[in-house]
């Protein structure tokens, strides 16, 4: 008997431990779908910046023209078409959880300090993370606030997902935690 693939969408706050979970997950046997490198294959084809900025105003862009979910409508299709066991990062719009929830995925949220995690963008160095504090909050804010579902609102995201990790300790705590929901998903 063959189990059946389960599907993790993954939202959470700038810096929370969306790519630390997914990296968990991967050890775990998931596949990586990620809506970043589907922005930045767009950007590229564009030609234009590649910062958050040109990632918001693409994916904007993207949703209206194509309909609140299609980034991630797309990278589910990718992930059903491989199969096995997968996650979806970085689900940022409400149109995207209500269509994950439609294909009876599961949407995992991540959270944590302002403070902590506007350290961690600037431990982890990409080249869309170079940004003044200050710059963070707003960014942050700006992503949040939303009503349109094809939009950003990442903190409407956060309250409709499934499990809420909050992120402020170590990483073998994230590990643990995400091993705890994976227990309540069935997945060994």
């Amino acid at each position: 008997m063959t189990l059946p693939t389960i599907i993790v969408g993954i939202t959470g706050t700038l810096g929370a431990g969306k790519g630390a979970i997914v990296r968990h997950l991967g050890i775990k046997g998931f596949r990586h779908y990620s809506v970043r490198e589907f922005l930045i294959n767009e950007i590229k084809k564009r030609r234009l910046p590649i910062n958050r900025d040109s990632m918001n105003m693409i994916g904007e862009e993207l949703r209206h023209q194509f309909g609140a979910s299609f980034i991630i409508d797309e990278l589910h299709k990718k992930a059903i078409k491989n199969g096995g066991n997968a996650v979806i990062e970085s689900v940022r719009a409400v149109g995207e959880v209500d269509s994950l929830k439609k294909k009876r995925a599961f949407l995992l949220a991540v959270d944590a300090d302002p403070r902590v995690r506007y350290e961690r963008i600037v431990n982890r160095g990409s080249e869309t993370d170079s940004v003044s504090y200050e710059k963070f909050i707003a960014d942050e804010e700006r992503e949040s606030r939303a009503t349109d579902p094809a939009q950003m609102n990442i903190r409407e995201c956060i309250k409709r997902a499934d499990f809420v990790i909050w992120n402020d300790t170590t990483l073998e705590n994230l590990h643990h935690t995400v091993d705890d929901v994976l227990e309540r998903l069935q997945v060994v």
